[in-house]
């Protein structure tokens, strides 16, 4: 009784039944969630795995499965983005961002990959360089602005350089190159050598040295 004397009401949280899970026709990793004889919502299979039908849900725990299942959507989509090349961990949250994916649901994402040694920024700095190395030689100022348009931090960055030997990247990319040029006289040579080394981010200092090389190995004359 109330202190007026009228009867108490009690509310009681409401809840629906689960009447129906059917997995989506055309998404097989989707299931279909009926409410009360209603469709309500999709959920992933994984996250449905557990519902059945005659089951009661609160609004609360509806709520709890929705958000569980943007997780989830979430999760997929950025394997699915890491499923073509490493990827830095800006990159995984640009992607998610493009999808509006809520800020939080994003570092819970970046966490879980993480946990699973699946986005790793000084992994990823480290095999970017050994791949540009072995592929297209850079220069550390060429690298540097690559690795910082990655996301990748500035630490992360100058600890992954340290070690490089640009003189011997240098040398490489050039003796590559210098197939096209060597046709060229001495002075054409070290001016289109010198553009391209350049662009791929080396010093004045290396290219000079590496320039030279390359052109007396190819030819029995000294530059004039």
């Amino acid at each position: 009784m109330t202190p007026n004397g009228g009867s108490m009401a009690f509310c009681l949280p409401m809840t629906r039944k689960i009447t129906a899970l059917k997995v989506q026709k055309r998404n097989k990793n989707r299931v279909n969630v009926y409410l009360d004889n209603e469709f309500a919502f999709g959920l992933s299979r994984i996250v449905a795995g557990w519902l059945k039908t005659g089951q009661e849900l609160s609004e609360e725990k509806i709520l709890e499965i929705k958000s569980k299942d943007e997780i989830e959507i979430s999760l997929q989509r950025a394997l699915n983005f890491l499923s073509y090349r490493p990827r830095s961990e800006e990159e995984v949250r640009k992607n998610l961002r493009k999808h509006d994916t809520d800020p939080e649901i994003i570092e819970r994402i970046i966490e879980r990959l993480q946990e699973g040694k699946l986005v790793n920024d000084v992994d990823f700095a480290n095999l970017w360089v050994e791949n540009r190395s072995d592929f297209r030689p850079r220069g550390r100022r060429a690298l540097r602005a690559e690795l910082r348009q990655k996301g990748v931090n500035d630490q992360t960055i100058e600890e992954t350089l340290i070690d490089i030997d640009e003189e011997e990247l240098a040398y490489r990319a050039a003796v590559k190159k210098s197939r096209r040029y060597k046709e060229l006289e001495w002075l054409d040579f070290r001016k289109k050598m010198n553009g391209f080394l350049a662009r791929r981010g080396f010093n004045y200092s290396e290219i000079t040295i590496v320039v030279e090389k390359v052109w007396n190995e190819i030819h029995s004359n000294p530059p004039k």
